[in-house]
């Protein structure tokens, strides 16, 4: 019997329809010699290697956020079966504990009282002002509140040495593949990796692994006892919290490559190839949407569809569904206006194209324009395409964290880094100050950003021609 009706959101058909489409991008490539090659220059770089690795680790947090269902309610015998309106992921279900041990208030990290004093019961009769204890971070250790630096440790340590065992099958697991590929020893093949002696950066992808997994393993272990980053203002864990903003980050940075890369691609090929009217008529579409500054632009079009959406709720069965829309409407608000960079630069590079002797040829002979320009235009802006959607990637992030803190961002009952900073700057404002939100939340951005433009410089050098 199933114990839950699956739930398939717009946003998530679109990830998975991504991830489809990257599968079948990396099928295209295989067949490609010089995309090949450049590739091969990709794998070859540390730093874009050790950054692929960390932001393979946020797309597997996505991932699990992307599968939703509605948990089956309890109902009497003979009852029709009913499901929940609350909406959960995979994430929610595994990291269950974050989701749900909520406390009254603020606590600091590892902290096992909240934050501020209350007025409490004295066991021998009248009140006083202290912190209370937490209901659930620390309660493990009663009245040994001494032991708690301790206990962390111990804890850590424990999840260190695990984290190093999965890495350590992991390491085996990679030295075996070279090592049976190459026809050489284990060890010769291990030491092949220290070295960096492997045409794919190996040695970078399980230094990274390594440090993810000292770092990552130990948290989750702690997570299990305490509030490691804290809780906000209604109790609720800042960990869980950065967690589910790694989706929304996502989305937006990658769903919104949907709506850009048709537009950019198709007009900026047909004006650099058509020239005439379509050019100039292409160049005002462009140039207008330039005009208009673009925090306005997209202010005004996330409030009219607020006011859609705020209309007709009887579209919407749950408050996830609700929140996706408007969260498919900013990815696709940002996509019209952040295509005219790209389509400027497609236009420019087609003009020179079509100049060239083969393309001329081709025309000679008749090939249509639409044959001409699958094959010989096409292809010879890939690089330029793929260079400027991996490098936007960490530019729509920053949009998304911008654009929420002023309040036109996701819906306010979805977790984003954005919604995380404008939360917190109230609460930078408070006697004492609770720094713990904005720090997650600037940290988890921080690291996410960075991966991003560490590989977006790899792959500029790799598919850059002038740099080949």
């Amino acid at each position: 019997m199933i114990d839950f009706q699956p739930v398939l959101l717009w946003s998530d058909g679109l990830v998975w329809l991504l991830v489809a489409g990257l599968a079948g991008f990396a099928r295209y490539a295989a067949g490609s010699p010089p995309l090949v090659a450049a590739w091969v220059r990709v794998g070859a770089s540390r730093a874009g290697m050790a950054a692929a690795t960390v932001l393979a680790a946020f797309v597997a947090v996505g991932l699990l956020d992307s599968v939703h269902f509605r948990p089956k309610l309890e109902a009497a015998p003979g009852q029709k079966a009913s499901y929940g309106v609350e909406v959960l992921s995979l994430l929610d279900a595994l990291g269950a504990p974050l989701r749900t041990r909520n406390e009254k208030t603020y606590s600091e990290p590892f902290a096992t009282r909240l934050y501020a004093k209350e007025t409490v019961e004295l066991p021998g009769g009248g009140q006083g002002r202290e912190y209370p204890r937490l209901k659930f971070g620390g309660v493990h250790l009663g009245d040994a509140e001494d032991s708690l630096a301790a206990d962390v440790a111990l804890t850590a340590f424990r999840g260190a040495v695990l984290g190093f065992l999965g890495w350590l099958v992991l390491a085996a697991g990679v030295s075996g593949g070279i090592a049976r590929r190459a026809g050489i020893p284990h060890a010769a093949a291990a030491g092949r990796i220290l070295r960096g002696r492997t045409a794919f950066a190996w040695d970078a992808v399980l230094g990274t692994a390594l440090l993810l997994a000292l770092i990552g393993v130990p948290l989750l272990q702690l997570a299990g006892s305490y509030h490691v980053f804290g809780t906000d203002k209604v109790g609720q864990d800042v960990l869980y919290q950065v967690l589910k903003s790694v989706r929304t980050g996502l989305i937006i940075g990658l769903v919104t490559t949907l709506v850009t890369l048709p537009l950019a691609v198709v007009l900026g090929i047909v004006a650099g190839y058509f020239r005439g009217w379509v050019d100039d008529l292409i160049q005002y579409v462009y140039t207008v949407l330039n005009s208009i500054p673009g925090v306005l632009l997209i202010a005004a079009a996330v409030l009219m569809m607020q006011v859609v959406i705020d209309t007709h709720p009887q579209w919407f069965s749950t408050a996830a569904e609700r929140a996706d829309l408007r969260l498919l409407a900013l990815c696709f608000i940002l996509g019209m206006t952040s295509w005219t960079g790209l389509c400027r630069l497609l236009r420019g590079e087609t003009l020179k194209l079509r100049e060239l002797e083969y393309i001329q040829a081709a025309q000679a002979f008749g090939v249509s324009s639409a044959r001409i320009i699958g094959r010989h235009i096409l292809p010879n802006l890939m690089h330029i395409v793929i260079i400027a959607l991996v490098m936007d990637f960490s530019g729509l992030v920053l949009a998304e964290a911008v654009l929420s803190y002023v309040g036109i961002g996701v819906d306010p009952s979805m977790v984003s880094f954005g919604t995380m900073i404008n939360n917190a700057r109230l609460e930078l404002g408070r006697e004492p100050v609770v720094w713990w939100s904005l720090m997650a939340a600037f940290a988890a951005m921080f690291v996410l950003v960075l991966a991003a433009n560490l590989f977006a410089d790899a792959v500029r050098d790799a598919f850059d021609p002038r740099a080949a």
